[in-house]
C-alpha cells in the first residue's frame, strides 16, 4: 500500500509516466515468479525481499532460511530461464562474519549469486552490500522517533553499539550506479561513511525533536535513554567487508568492490541441497548445521546444537 502510493506520487510529477504494474505475492512462489517474468519481459531484477530483523529471524530460523536464501535461488534460476539481463541482490553488512541466522542466510544468498554467475548464463548476477537505511521499514530511526513522541524511554541495546547509516535516497542512487557497473559476480560495498554510536543517534534525535534527555544530572529532562542489553544474535559492531585489504575502488567514489572468493560450485550446491531438505523437513538443528557448513565462521546457538545431537540419526545427502 505504501509503496504503491509513493510510486503513484512520483509518477504524477512526470509528463509521460511509465506504466506501474503491481504484483502481490512471495518471491519464493515459483509459479508467480514465472508468470511475472514471462508476461512483462523483465530486464533487471533488484532482489530486496528478505526478513531482516535479527531477533525475529533468530526465533524463526526456518522462515528466515526460506525467504532469505531459498527464495533467492528460485528467483535467480527463473531470471536465468527467462533471459533477465541483470539480477542485483540487495545484501547487508550483517552478512559479514555473521553471528545470527539473518546474517548467515544473507551470506548464503551472496554465495549463491556468485556461484550462479559462474554458470553458463546470459544473466549478470551481482550483489550490493550496505548497512542501515534510516527511512526503511522497521529501522531504529523510526522506532526512536515513535518512542520520543510518546515520552520514552528510548531503548538502546548497549552504549557502545555502533552501526552504519545511510539515507534512502543515497542508498537507492548508489545501488542503481552499482547495478550499471556490474560485469558479474561482484560484491559491491557502499561507502557509508563513519559508523555512528546508536546512543549518539538517540541523543541527537531527542534534541532535534525539541526535547531534552533525562539523565542523573538532568532529572527534569523529557526523555530517558534506557539500555536493554544485546538481543539474541546481535553484535556490537557491524562490518562491511571481510578485510580492508580485500576492497578496491570503482569508477564511482562511493562504491567499492570487495574481492571475496567464490564458492566451489559442486560443494556449495551439495550443501545448499542439504539446507533445502532440512528446511522442507522443518528440522531446525539440521538446517542450522547446514548453515554453519556453508557460511565460514558462523556458529549457531548452543540450544540448537543440543537439538542437533537429539537428531543425529538423520543424515542428509
Amino acid at each position: 500500500f505504501d509503496i504503491e502510493n509513493q510510486c503513484l506520487a512520483a509518477l504524477a510529477e512526470l509528463d509521460s509516466p511509465p506504466e506501474l504494474i503491481k504484483v502481490l505475492g512471495s518471491a519464493g512462489d515459483s509459479s508467480l515468479i514465472d508468470e511475472v517474468l514471462r508476461r512483462n519481459d523483465v530486464e533487471v531484477v533488484f532482489h530486496a525481499a528478505a526478513y531482516k530483523h535479527v531477533p525475529i529471524v533468530e526465533a524463526h530460523p526456518l522462515e528466515g532460511i526460506s525467504n532469505n536464501a531459498l527464495a533467492t535461488e528460485k528467483l535467480a534460476h527463473a531470471c536465468m530461464e527467462y533471459g533477465v539481463e541483470r539480477f542485483v541482490l540487495i545484501s547487508t553488512d550483517k552478512a559479514v562474519r555473521p553471528t545470527n541466522v539473518m546474517g548467515a542466510t544473507k551470506r548464503v544468498a551472496e554465495l549463491l549469486i556468485q556461484a550462479l554467475n559462474r554458470e553458463a548464463s546470459g544473466t549478470v548476477f551481482t550483489c550490493v552490500r550496505f548497512g542501515n537505511v534510516l527511512e526503511s521499514s522497521g529501522s531504529v530511526f523510526g522506532l526512536f522517533r515513535e518512542q520520543i513522541r510518546t515520552g520514552g524511554p528510548v531503548t538502546v541495546t548497549d552504549p557502545n553499539m555502533v552501526r552504519y547509516f545511510m539515507s534512502l535516497g543515497e542508498a537507492t542512487s548508489l545501488v542503481l550506479h552499482a547495478a550499471g557497473m556490474a560485469k558479474g559476480g561482484e560484491v559491491f560495498v557502499l561507502d557509508m561513511g563513519e559508523p555512528v554510536k546508536v546512543a549518539d543517534l538517540a541523543r541527537s534525535m531527542i534534541r532535534l525533536m525539541g526535547y531534552e534527555e533525562r539523565t542523573a544530572d538532568v532529572p527534569d529532562g523529557d526523555v530517558e535513554i534506557k539500555y536493554i542489553g544485546l538481543r539474541a544474535g546481535e553484535k556490537l559492531v557491524e562490518e562491511l567487508v571481510l578485510s580492508n585489504h580485500s576492497i578496491s575502488g570503482t569508477q564511482h567514489p562511493r562504491i567499492w568492490m570487495s574481492q571475496e572468493p567464490a564458492p566451489e560450485i559442486e560443494a556449495f550446491n551439495s550443501e545448499f541441497g542439504n539446507l533445502k531438505t532440512a528446511t522442507a523437513l522443518r528440522n531446525v538443528p539440521l538446517a542450522l548445521a547446514s548453515l554453519e557448513r556453508i557460511v565460514e565462521g558462523y556458529y549457531a546457538s548452543r540450544a540448537f546444537h543440543s537439538g542437533l545431537e537429539a537428531h543425529e540419526e538423520y543424515v542428509l545427502h
